[in-house]
């Protein structure tokens, strides 16, 4: 079974790919988009992409692209404790450059400016290319900031252990599928996630699709609002549900459909955490 997941080796994707599929070949994609496509096209069984980091907020590529052009299912969710580590080549005392992805440099800001205020940022793809980077460069005062499997997957050496500047740093993964695999990992949860269209003609719309989860006492746990890309003004909206009781969720969900109100179901999933 072949899985495609959001490359290089050693990024984040890579290290939930390997605990939630270990037996399987897994298969780096550059972005988002190319990791969905592998998947549309049968290139692989499954598909692992981000959709939701607790600090920087949801993965838009991921949400619009199952959104406006993929009729794909999230079969499983996998949450990651996010650590970002300093790493380099050879001797860390003095580093001209820094290389990581734009939200790793943003967590590691307080430390890098206080222990490397003259080092130059240089922004990445990812936290992986970076690392791989700065091995290919041995000769260079290079660093990366990138998580511990990358430092294992290019031998670089940590000099700083943890430098995000918030502990509370997670960042959620769907598996996209067509059948619930397999998981070998601690189930916290079940979720349903949605992605509601609302009528324009009629008054209180958000407000009414929220009321048919509310009044039965269906938990959410979040919602948010991306463009319609139609015209300004319009939006979709995205909630994600506690779906233990998935009885009464399908009446919610009837509800719904009776009120005019469309709505998309991104995943129906178990939740597992690392």
């Amino acid at each position: 079974m072949k899985i495609a997941y959001l490359g290089p080796s050693g990024s984040f994707t890579h290290n939930v790919a390997l605990k939630t599929f270990p037996k399987e070949e897994l298969i780096p994609f550059s972005n988002i988009t190319e990791v969905i496509k592998a998947y549309e096209s049968h290139q692989v069984t499954y598909a692992i992409v981000p959709v939701e980091n607790s600090i920087e907020g949801s993965v838009h590529e991921t949400l619009d692209y199952l959104f406006h052009q993929a009729k794909i299912h999230a079969v499983a969710e996998i949450i990651q404790h996010i650590k970002q580590q300093l790493m380099v080549k050879n001797d860390g005392e003095h580093i001209e450059k820094i290389f990581s992805h734009p939200q790793a440099i943003a967590q590691g800001k307080k430390y890098i400016t206080k222990h490397y205020p003259e080092a130059k940022i240089e922004i990445t793809a990812s936290t992986a290319y970076a690392a791989r980077y700065v091995s290919e460069h041995p000769k260079e005062a290079f660093a990366a900031i990138a998580p511990e499997a990358a430092a294992k997957e290019y031998g670089l050496t940590i000099i700083a252990n943890d430098i995000q500047e918030m502990e509370e740093n997670f960042t959620r993964f769907w598996v996209l599928g067509e059948q619930k695999p397999e998981i070998q990992l601690k189930k916290i949860d079940r979720k349903l996630s949605l992605a509601l269209t609302l009528p324009d003609n009629l008054p209180g719309a958000l407000y009414k699709a929220l009321s048919t989860f509310a009044w039965r006492g269906i938990d959410l746990t979040k919602i948010e609002s991306r463009p319609l890309k139609t015209t300004l003004g319009e939006y979709f909206f995205i909630i994600d549900l506690d779906n233990e009781n998935n009885q009464l969720v399908d009446f919610a969900l009837e509800e719904l459909a009776v009120i005019g109100i469309s709505y998309k179901i991104l995943g129906d999933y178990p939740v597992f955490q690392l």
